[in-house]
């Protein structure tokens, strides 16, 4: 029987140890590193080189998606199986971006997870047929990729002052960049952005 070699990085502790728990009793499915935050990944993945990462989308430090993206561009033979409660067309579209070979939601029956990293590391893509044609169908993100990150702070509650501190940008700017996005999105205002953007995918 082929051993699979498995990476999780799921942020919440108990879910953590209930998934490797689910995995480990499969016997060709082996739990290699367990990591809660998305920065360390493709570190991770370096030093245990698995066959497939599982990797939800919202995690502490860098997000899911990015994560994916950076592990594919440093170990290609590696293969990513999103797994997330975000189940949206515009997360979608961002994992398909990121070179995903798999994306199930987290309220899929426990059976379907090893059969999804056994498809993954089969080569095969793995994706919900009625998400993956609500994405095909929504639109692109209007957003450039500094909006996004501006957005994305804002929607941590950080003001234009703050946002510019971590972004190294003035405050100004800043300002500008929200009335950009609040245009392009057809916002009310920089909350209904954030929704809007937020109910798309189109911020982590």
């Amino acid at each position: 029987m082929l051993s699979i070699n498995i990476l999780l990085a799921e942020d919440v502790h108990m879910i953590r140890g209930a998934l490797v728990a689910l995995l480990q009793l499969e016997p060709d499915l082996h739990v290699v590193a367990a990591v809660d935050r998305g920065d360390t990944i493709v570190s991770t993945a370096l030093d245990t080189r698995p066959d497939v990462a599982v990797i939800d989308v919202d995690l502490p430090g860098m997000d899911g998606l990015t994560a994916a993206a950076d592990l594919h561009r440093q170990l290609p033979r590696c293969r990513s199986l999103i797994l997330t409660s975000l189940g949206r067309p515009g997360t979608m579209r961002r994992a398909m971006s990121a070179h995903v070979s798999g994306f199930l939601l987290k309220d899929s029956p426990p059976d379907q997870l090893a059969l999804a990293v056994r498809s993954v590391a089969a080569g095969r893509r793995v994706l919900d047929p009625q998400l993956a044609l609500s994405a095909w169908d929504y639109p692109d993100n209007p957003l450039s990729r500094r909006e996004v990150e501006v957005l994305r702070l804002a929607a941590k509650g950080a003001d234009a002052a703050e946002i510019a501190g971590c972004l190294y940008l003035t405050g100004g700017t800043v300002r500008n960049y929200l009335t950009s996005i609040v245009s392009k999105l057809g916002a009310r205002n920089r909350i209904d952005a954030i929704r809007i953007a937020e109910e798309a995918g189109w911020i982590p």
